[in-house]
């Protein structure tokens, strides 16, 4: 995997990883990543040694872009540390046994499920007191939820995020004479107009088996509203009540505009083809097709556009936008060290650093310096912003055997056979009852 690939794990491994997490979030210590630091024994106060950072950030281009991170943290505060990188999924797949068996004193997670999860078995230490200080003047509400645990204390401080939406090439729509729809309707309408100059309305591909869970996150919360969304997620609501019906129906409207056999086609494919000008838009990540433009030297014709209206109760007010940071131990061993870190890495400054090798992604700090980003990554800031609320993707917001398991193949199911809704929400609902307890 390289650094322009989606930050949760290697593309092509995706649903391994989530297997692999699942296998492990039942809490019970197996043989596997060994602890990296000696948090697990201290209580915080004694120790002055080295921070302990463990890291997935494995690959040549982030592990160096956060080694940079680090010495300017150790420039500026005179502490030193010691990274522990592991391999960006085995770190997945045995976050649990790492996190039981002591670990370093900071290290790399994600914000959504996979925090609140861990926070509430008090696998994760408590920051709220940084959240309550200079912290939370870098960051917007819907960040600080999206960091906030099951009892309403923080657990995570963002690094960096990268927001989906509907990308298009602005040169095509300029020469197509297309604007940007506002309501589900017009987008309906903009898809037949493409269609009928002869362009594939909807570049999707799911060879991968991941990339449509955003689509349906899109649809959900557009149609349904945030509140449900994440309670969905979370097994709250009912898989085969109207509401996830209504999502489906509403999706199975795009269907006619798809790229034909989405199934065996990978997203880089299909993001080259809205490239080459063969397709109009993309439902995918600025990190993702930001990927493929910048390869292909055209990043400054890759514009985006909020997924549009479906119910007005809820308008656009939530995005997709998934948050890569950092948390602390429960028993950091030396907390105020701890302490001091996590407040660099919330920093414009050190996030800035880093997103040196990644012109795709934005800093999550509000204080970061905009004028140094592209285009595309200046939008991409007020895009974040200026959401209400911020999702992490339904891999990241839902427990990790039901994504892999169910979601992964209903969202097949569905794109093979749309015309069996009723069928495919009583099996999701059925399926999701070994996963999620009343």
């Amino acid at each position: 995997m390289n650094r322009l690939t989606p930050p949760f794990e290697s593309m092509f491994g995706r649903r391994a990883a989530l297997k692999g997490l699942f296998a492990t979030v039942g809490l019970a210590a197996v043989p596997g990543l060994a602890a990296c630091g000696s948090s697990g024994s201290g209580g915080g106060g004694a120790d002055t040694g080295p921070v302990s950072l463990g890291s997935n950030y494995s690959d040549a281009v982030p592990k160096g872009a956060l080694a940079e991170v680090m010495k300017g943290f150790t420039d500026s505060s005179k502490l030193p540390v010691t990274i522990n990188t592991k391999d960006h999924e085995a770190f997945q797949q045995q976050i649990n046994n790492y996190l039981q068996g002591g670990p370093d004193d900071v290290w790399s997670w994600f914000a959504g499920f996979r925090l609140r999860f861990f926070a509430s078995k008090n696998l994760v230490g408590d920051i709220s007191d940084l959240w309550s200080g200079d912290l939370a003047s870098n960051y917007t509400p819907a960040q600080k939820e999206a960091s906030t645990g099951n009892d309403g204390k923080q657990y995570f401080v963002p690094f960096y995020s990268y927001p989906w939406a509907v990308f298009y090439r602005p040169s095509v729509f300029q020469q197509k004479g297309y604007t940007v729809p506002k309501s589900f309707d017009d987008f309906i309408t903009l898809a037949g107009k493409m269609k009928g100059d002869g362009l594939s309305p909807l570049a999707a591909g799911q060879s991968n088996g991941w990339p449509q869970l955003g689509t349906f996150d899109q649809i959900n919360f557009r149609t349904n509203g945030y509140d449900f969304h994440v309670n969905l997620m979370a097994g709250k609501e009912d898989w085969a009540g109207d509401k996830v019906k209504a999502t489906f129906d509403n999706w199975k409207r795009l269907l006619e505009f798809y790229q034909p056999n989405s199934l065996g086609r990978d997203w880089q494919t299909a993001a080259q083809s809205v490239l080459k000008g063969d397709a109009g838009m993309m439902v995918i990540g600025s990190q993702q097709i930001g990927q493929q433009f910048s390869a292909g030297g055209k990043l400054d014709d890759l514009d985006f556009f909020a997924f549009p209206e479906i119910n007005s109760q809820y308008g656009q007010d939530t995005i997709e936008a998934p948050i890569d940071g950092f948390c602390m131990a429960p028993k950091p061993r030396n907390k105020d060290n701890a302490h001091k870190l996590l407040t660099y890495i919330a920093s414009a400054q050190a996030q800035q650093a880093y997103l040196k090798s990644d012109p795709t992604s934005i800093a999550a700090s509000g204080k970061a310096d905009v004028s140094s980003y592209n285009k595309l990554q200046q939008k991409c800031v007020k895009f974040v912003n200026d959401a209400k609320h911020i999702t992490q993707f339904l891999d990241r917001d839902t427990d990790p055997g039901f994504a892999s398991e169910v979601a992964i193949n209903s969202v097949n199911d569905f794109l093979k056979n749309p015309n069996d809704i009723d069928g495919l929400v009583k099996k999701i609902a059925s399926q999701a009852k070994q996963y999620f307890q009343k």
